[in-house]
């Protein structure tokens, strides 16, 4: 339109047969300088249409557009869980706590951003992950975090965990929050950020290995209740809405859960977090209490198949 004074049709209509190469007729003779123009014109589009070209054909060779086809699928599945958990770091603790979920068959997300441990995540059809930090609203919000009902934070340092803990809370209020902690001292500063459970792995571990020493056949005995196997016993909490029957006031001695499964009540957690060991059968149980009962394998399936519990 400026160089040799085309009408705005008749140049749009000479650009966009030049930059796509399609090469009809031009509307009018060009001058010197519109042929020049043309020219750089026709170079920069061949130039432009390359580089695209090239970045295109690079996306899909190395594989970029099949990783972000699988980020894209993740995102959908996690985008359907509700009541889930989000698991953030993949280390020793982390990866522990995985295993656990994965063999109560518990939905859960993991935020990691380690190379090397993104690797061995990608390796496994069972576990969804996001690459990225923790301590990163973006990535808590891709995991779910609105929509999840626990948090395990098992990240190397204490700061990154008071951090992940205090954005947590934030976004859910009603979140429980199990956090990992190296020190002492931050015990008191994650229960503040508000963390439901704080987990010393350095201390249990010292206390794990000196109870062997005092109480060998008590500790043994408790490790061996959390083994899978059709041969070991396990602990499990339910909800006394799950097997209070209609009409009928809600104690221990009429739930007959021992009769009915096999199973032992060895306890019990009231509304309030109040334990009671061993209760007495003929205890009311109010609304939102929990039992902990023992029981082999085969007596907590039986259970859970009785009064459809998961």
């Amino acid at each position: 339109m400026f160089i040799d004074d085309y009408s705005f049709v008749d140049a749009l209509f000479m650009t966009v047969i030049t930059v796509s190469t399609v090469g009809f007729n031009i509307v009018d003779p060009l001058n010197p300088a519109a042929k020049i123009f043309t020219v750089f014109l026709i170079l920069s589009s061949i130039g432009t249409f390359m580089y695209a070209a090239t970045i295109i054909t690079k996306f899909i060779v190395d594989g970029q557009f099949l990783i972000q086809y699988k980020h894209n699928q993740v995102y959908k599945k996690i985008s359907k869980l509700s009541g889930h958990v989000i698991v953030c770091g993949y280390g020793r603790n982390g990866k522990q706590a995985v295993q656990k979920l994965i063999d109560y068959n518990r939905s859960f997300v993991v935020i990691e951003s380690d190379p090397e441990r993104i690797a061995r995540l990608s390796e496994s059809d069972k576990i969804l992950f996001i690459e990225g930090n923790a301590t990163e609203d973006e990535f808590l919000m891709k995991a779910g975090i609105e929509r999840a009902s626990h948090v395990i934070t098992t990240l190397p340092r204490d700061s990154e965990n008071v951090f992940v803990v205090l954005s947590c809370r934030q976004f859910n209020k009603d979140l429980t929050i199990i956090s990992r902690a190296a020190d002492e001292n931050s015990k008191s500063k994650l229960k503040i950020a508000g963390a439901t459970n704080v987990i010393m792995p350095t201390k249990i571990g010292g206390d794990h290995m000196a109870s062997l020493v005092v109480t060998p056949d008590v500790v043994e005995f408790l490790d061996n209740l959390s083994v899978d196997g059709d041969n070991h016993t396990n602990i499990k909490e339910v909800h006394i809405e799950d097997v209070t029957v209609e009409g009928k006031k809600a104690t221990i001695r009429n739930f007959d859960l021992g009769r009915k499964t096999g199973i032992t009540v060895i306890g019990l957690k009231t509304a309030d977090g109040e334990y009671h060991v061993n209760p007495d059968g003929d205890l009311e149980l109010l609304p939102g209490t929990k039992l902990i009962v023992l029981g082999q394998v085969f007596q907590i399936e039986k259970l859970e198949e009785i009064y459809g519990i998961k």
